[in-house]
């Protein structure tokens, strides 16, 4: 199955840390368990949207990740049986205003302005989810490469881990967290997100009128 995506999801599950290299450029400890943080349906916008740079912020940053689309409605599902719930995956831009993420202490703020997730272009079940390549391109050049086999917690553990804590919905999109080399954009700047199978996510940053 392939298709476009162009959905509205209800909710936008990310995991923090979930990539060593990631982890190590932050100076932070590697996770015991999957760091989580919701994401809202009104920062979702898809393949061609624009990314608005928000009035106060300093410091924008992309960060391109493997996503999950759910499926079917489900609570505790094991890790070995996370496949059956899935009904595809896709291309995520978790982007992060990293002052304020900094400032906080927290993440909610800065990674829910509107626009702040672009997902697709594509969802499909036709890619192992552990086996893919992940890339981000600012204006053309290559900033992040790295690969799902690097994941800390698989998409099967991650799975498992958050359908413990809350219903996953069909619909739902889970980011499974992003590599190094996460930076800054600026408005006129152009972020392409680049998953082996799913194809490229293209967004432009613009400033907020």
């Amino acid at each position: 199955m392939i298709r476009e995506y162009k959905d509205k999801p209800g909710k936008i599950i990310a995991v923090g840390l979930n990539y060593r290299d990631h982890a190590t450029e932050f100076n932070m400890p590697l996770p015991q368990e999957p760091i989580l943080f919701i994401k809202p349906s009104t920062a979702v916008i898809h393949d061609g949207g624009l990314i608005v740079y928000p009035k106060g912020a300093t410091r924008v940053d992309y960060e391109a990740e493997l996503g999950v689309a759910i499926g079917r409605d489900c609570r505790r599902v094991r890790a070995e049986d996370a496949m059956d719930f899935i009904e595809g995956f896709t291309c995520v831009n978790d982007v992060t205003e990293r002052h304020m993420q900094g400032r906080d202490g927290q993440w909610t703020r800065a990674k829910s302005f509107d626009t702040f997730c672009p997902i697709g272009p594509l969802v499909t079940d036709e890619i192992d989810p552990g086996a893919v390549g992940v890339r981000c391109y600012l204006n053309g050049e290559l900033k992040q490469k790295s690969h799902t086999g690097n994941l800390i917690f698989t998409v099967e553990k991650i799975i498992e881990f958050v359908s413990g804590v809350m219903t996953l919905e069909k619909g739902d999109v889970i980011a499974t967290g992003t590599p190094s080399g996460v930076g800054p954009m600026s408005p006129g700047d152009e972020a392409a997100v680049e998953i082996d199978g799913i194809g490229r996510l293209v967004n432009r940053v613009v400033a907020e009128q």
